[in-house]
């Protein structure tokens, strides 16, 4: 096969993976809280498989192991943002909310990376705000606080994805991911029994049978072999085509949600006409950057 086609493909089996985990978080019984713990602890035990450990911790200077560790911890946040969104709302809601991460990315970068301001940028995320009002209309009044979470996690996957972007520089990318994701399950050992040591709420920590299962495919085929497959896909694709392809992620996730969860139920017409402004939005960003250029 044509090393360019075979990119494409594994380019969209990634992004197909990464819009089945909020399918995943609706079907996992666990709370937010341990369901993420679990999700990282599982996806860095199978990249200690894929990395030099010691390699990695003898090369590394002690700073940019500490910036990397806080990155993590706003992964962690980040996840559980996410998957609160889910369970306070569903795996629709959440995703669309995800799609506010470009708007929430042209805001912080320019601030992070010291870099100008980009008025098309600004004015493409504000074209998001329609298609949030038309969601909000027409949702139940118990979901709304779920797309609030969800739109907290765009801003937190926003915040680290650029923190990365300036850090990450030549070192190896699933290196670091190992050591944020570590740093996220670290920081998630310590406040999962401070939580349910003040929470009235029921303790569920120990996964079910069916829960089991569905955490081993989120870790390992939606996030250590999505994320493999999309890292391979970059040496052959564009990131043009890279971030046009990512943008399909809630697309895909929302049909899963239709098809498997039955949420078009739960939704209203607004909701998709919502969903199509903001679409929109996301997909002609690339088009109108490239054009500009």
């Amino acid at each position: 096969m044509n090393p360019v086609t075979r990119a494409y493909i594994e380019l969209h089996i990634a992004v197909f993976l990464f819009g089945f985990t909020a399918i995943l978080g609706d079907l996992i019984s666990l709370p937010a809280l341990s369901l993420v713990w679990w999700r990282v602890l599982l996806t860095s035990f199978s990249l200690l498989f894929l990395i030099k450990v010691v390699r990695l911790f003898r090369t590394l200077p002690r700073k940019q192991i500490l910036q990397f560790m806080g990155i993590g911890i706003l992964v962690a946040l980040h996840w559980l943002a996410f998957y609160g969104s889910i369970k306070l709302a569903n795996a629709s809601i959440a995703l669309v909310a995800m799609a506010t991460t470009s708007f929430f990315t042209s805001l912080l970068e320019p601030l992070i990376m010291r870099q100008k301001v980009i008025w098309y940028e600004i004015a493409l995320g504000l074209l998001i705000v329609p298609g949030m009002v038309l969601i909000v209309n027409g949702m139940q009044l118990s979901m709304v606080t779920g797309l609030w979470v969800g739109i907290l996690a765009a801003f937190l996957v926003a915040l680290f994805a650029t923190f990365n972007k300036k850090l990450i520089g030549q070192h190896n990318a699933m290196e670091i991911t190992f050591l944020e994701l570590g740093s996220a399950w670290l920081f998630l050992s310590i406040v999962l029994p401070i939580y349910y040591a003040i929470s009235k709420d029921e303790i569920r920590i120990v996964p079910t049978q069916m829960d089991w299962f569905y955490l081993i495919v989120l870790a390992l085929l939606c996030t250590t072999l999505g994320y493999v497959l999309a890292i391979k896909s970059l040496r052959h694709v564009s990131a043009f085509t890279a971030n046009l392809t990512i943008n399909l992620e809630p697309v895909y996730g929302i049909l899963m949600a239709w098809v498997l969860l039955k949420e078009n139920e739960e939704l209203s017409g607004h909701f998709y006409w919502g969903v199509v402004i903001i679409l929109a939005a996301v997909f002609s960003y690339p088009l109108i950057k490239r054009i500009i250029r």
